[in-house]
């Protein structure tokens, strides 16, 4: 297992980071058996566990909780707020109000004192920046957290971020967990740039594109359709993985050749993925997300390989660099285009 700096913090992280968001009723019920796995995972030199308050509605926190019980000083944990977790109008977002609750409940569920890595999910565009810093500062002096991130955020946002800190004199966003894979590689342009200006770590989430690369979706596949498609409450749009669209089709065709590649280099689909995302330097791990103890197993292969130039150079002419194929997987759609409120001015005559 290889090990990286985690921005500039000086927290060592393994370059694969176990992701917890398939413990529990949206993918794997059974909290005996996905202990196993995370244990496992732990044993092989994983060291870092990343789930989110809103997994399952907080049982993928509660399966890890119970997973490092009695091994908390091995694992370097991260878990996130702002994503809804009832149906009362406050039980969401990035306030003062919202965050320092939400971070004793999960507290709670994990079963510790303290978070290492505690992150905003998405933005919250209803919430000013230095009202949500201050509230994650207030949780690092009062040692309820040690470090601050963000996920999802625009290149323009983590900048706003990091002026904020300085200006307002707030803990800083130390890292960003943005979609990163084969297929998706707009962060590529300005996020990942931009987090190396600042110091700050890399975790990249979805590095298999939502099972797009898990070595299932082929252009013979008969029924390619992964667990998440049907167990994944925001998977409820078709735009993922609907073969009507365009988009979806290209997916489809560069995932098929990128298998290809994978074959000539002696390596599975997945190991050829995984391992692409952790060579980017700006990248200290990707998240993988297994379900099972065979999908781990297969994720973990991956953990020590590095890819040749020339391998590197086929990828980028099957997906250029800065590309997702499908905008749709970018994980965020920014508040101002998806509201016909706040990107149209109101017109009088």
């Amino acid at each position: 297992m290889q090990y990286r700096t985690l921005g500039s913090t000086g927290v060592q992280i393994s370059s694969l980071c176990l992701g917890a968001m398939m413990f529990g009723k949206w993918g794997n019920p059974d909290h005996d058996d996905s202990i196993a796995v995370i244990r496992t995972a732990l044993d092989a030199g994983v060291n870092i566990i990343d789930t989110a308050d809103v997994y399952s509605g907080g049982e993928s926190e509660t399966i890890v909780g119970k997973a490092i019980a009695g091994r908390r000083d091995e694992v370097v944990l991260a878990t996130k707020v702002s994503s809804p977790m009832g149906p009362g109008v406050n039980e969401r977002g990035a306030s003062r109000r919202w965050i320092v609750r939400a971070c004793e409940e999960s507290l709670r569920r994990l079963g510790t004192d303290h978070i290492d890595l505690y992150q905003v999910h998405r933005p919250d565009p209803a919430t000013d920046l230095d009202e949500t810093l201050g509230a994650l500062t207030d949780l690092v002096r009062a040692g309820k957290i040690r470090y601050a991130g963000s996920s999802t955020f625009s290149p323009s946002a983590i900048v706003r971020a990091q002026w904020t800190a300085e200006r307002r004199q707030r803990e800083r966003f130390v890292c960003e967990q943005p979609p990163y894979s084969l297929l998706a590689r707009g962060i590529e342009a300005e996020v990942l740039p931009t987090c190396e200006t600042y110091g700050m770590g890399v975790l990249a989430w979805s590095p298999l594109a939502g099972g797009w690369l898990s070595g299932r979706w082929r252009r013979d596949a008969v029924d390619a359709a992964s667990h998440r498609t049907r167990t994944m409450p925001f998977r409820t749009t078709h735009a993922h993985y609907d073969m009507d669209v365009p988009a979806n089709q290209a997916k489809l065709d560069a995932a098929t050749e990128l298998a290809g590649i994978a074959d000539e280099a002696g390596l599975t689909l997945i190991q050829l993925a995984l391992a692409f995302v952790t060579t980017h330097p700006a990248v200290s791990a990707a998240v993988i997300g297994p379900r099972t103890a065979e999908h781990l197993r297969g994720q973990l292969s991956a953990a020590d390989i590095v890819l040749e130039p020339a391998v590197l150079d086929r990828i980028d002419r099957v997906v250029a660099p800065g590309v997702d194929l499908n905008p749709e997987d970018t994980g965020y759609n920014e508040a101002v285009l998806a509201d016909p409120k706040r990107r149209r001015r109101a017109v009088s005559w």
